[in-house]
């Protein structure tokens, strides 16, 4: 990221005093939409408290897209503000210093963005847009850059050969999703990304930089005639191109399956799961809200309160969906010491298998709504936070009212339909489980 310090540090210090509280944006914003000349669709929210404008090209350009080349999105985004036309990186890295602007890019499993930050002032936004115009557009994608985010990514791979937490994530989305795209390592392998070249990169920006498989957010104080404008700047003159094609299906898991791998740490790290749901899923809202309960809202969970309260086998407990174009990864974990390895894990299933049977009390779902419901505010109270949820509901192709209808559709989730949710959609005896820690000594980990 680059990050300023001139003009926009000012600002912001001066509009720190007139940020909202949380209890005047508790409504949803209103979300415009359209499409430009090209074929990218556009969400814009007005938001004129701040002279502020947010904007976030996302494209369809994650590491779904690599293609067998595991990394290559990852070094594509990595590189973008390396060189552009005929600016070198420094050049780019002055000219947002100077407008006080701040650009980030980088790349996801799915997405790939570039944001902007910038003052609404036309003598501002306006070159701070031309030159992220520039950069989507015509990356020059320098040797000399591309070899030292090479070497930046293979020093990121070695240290993540020391992390547990990292290697149980590989093995776990492994073992989930096998050759799906879905199971491919983001940050590459050393062997691949030691493989990839300038052309991989050329042809992937290409392919996905492209009006038609791009989506934009923009939020800050404009009004729709000023927003189809930055728009048009923006991403007028980008190829046309295609949508990216659509993804194979996920695959249920045929069987239980338990990877051990040995690893010389105090602790043992556990992840077992399934596939889970989509963002788009009809279930979405019943197994969010079931989920709450059983073990996503943290130490008053029904995980936690077996695994941490009742046994002190873990600090911590969690679990989660992580619900993407198809069905992203439902997962639950610990970190609990070697020797107790085994009964923590045979804790968090029978705790599972008995929720999936009974579902949460009527006293659990209220509190998990409350709990839902209570903190929205807080998940948009920011511009920021508003230009994330609208960049997700354009790239998911949710409804525009996916906010103004968020919590009538968690307060109106039931009992029968939790339980009805979990038992067709989450099978505790086709679990996929990855235990990373010390297999040697006391022989907890089998």
């Amino acid at each position: 990221m680059i990050k300023n310090s001139k003009n926009f540090s000012a600002w912001m210090v001066a509009l720190a005093f007139t940020l909202l509280p949380a209890a005047h944006v508790s409504a949803a914003p209103k979300i415009q939409q359209w499409q430009t000349a090209n074929g990218a669709r556009v969400y814009f929210v007005p938001a004129p408290e701040l002279p502020m404008v947010d904007v976030q090209v996302i494209f369809d350009a994650g590491s779904t897209r690599d293609a067998g080349k595991n990394g290559l999105a990852k070094l594509t985004a990595s590189l973008l503000n390396e060189g552009a036309g005929a600016l070198n990186a420094d050049q780019i890295a002055e000219r947002f210093d100077d407008l006080g602007a701040q650009f980030s890019a980088g790349a996801q499993l799915e997405m790939a963005t570039a944001s902007l930050r910038s003052l609404n002032k036309p003598e501002v936004l306006q070159p701070a847009l031309e030159t992220m115009a520039l950069i989507l557009r015509q990356p020059t994608f320098p040797q000399d850059g591309l070899e030292r985010e090479r070497k930046r990514m293979l020093i990121g791979l070695k240290g993540e050969l020391e992390s547990p937490a990292a290697i149980g994530d590989k093995a776990f989305e492994k073992a989930l999703y096998g050759g799906h795209p879905y199971g491919q390592p983001p940050n590459g392998t050393e062997e691949s990304v030691k493989a990839l070249s300038r052309d991989d990169v050329v042809n992937h920006h290409k392919q996905y930089y492209v009006a038609r498989n791009a989506v934009v957010a923009i939020v800050g104080a404009l009004d729709r005639g000023q927003a189809e404008a930055l728009a048009g700047t923006l991403i007028g003159k980008l190829p046309e191109g295609e949508a990216a094609a659509a993804l194979p299906k996920v695959a249920d898991l045929a069987a239980a399956q338990t990877i051990t791998i040995d690893h010389p740490s105090s602790q043992s790290h556990i992840f077992s799961g399934q596939p889970g749901m989509a963002r788009n899923d009809p279930d979405y809202f019943p197994l969010y809200v079931g989920n709450h309960t059983l073990g996503g809202s943290g130490l008053v969970s029904r995980l936690s309160e077996e695994i941490r309260e009742k046994r002190g086998l873990s600090y911590s407990v969690y679990s989660y969906f992580v619900p993407l174009r198809d069905r992203g990864p439902y997962i639950m974990g610990l970190q609990t010491r070697n020797e107790q390895a085994q009964q923590a894990l045979r804790v968090m299933n029978d705790t599972l298998r008995k929720f999936v049977t009974e579902g949460p009390t009527a006293k659990e779902l209220t509190a998990s709504k409350q709990n839902i419901t209570g903190g929205f505010p807080l998940r948009i109270d920011t511009n920021k936070k508003i230009l994330d949820h609208i960049g997700m509901i354009g790239f998911y192709n949710l409804p525009p009212d996916f906010l103004d209808t968020y919590i009538a559709r968690i307060d109106a989730v039931t009992l029968p339909q939790i339980r009805d949710a979990f038992q067709r959609r989450i099978h505790p005896d086709r679990m996929a489980t990855v235990i990373v820690g010390r297999t040697a000594a006391n022989g907890a980990v089998k």
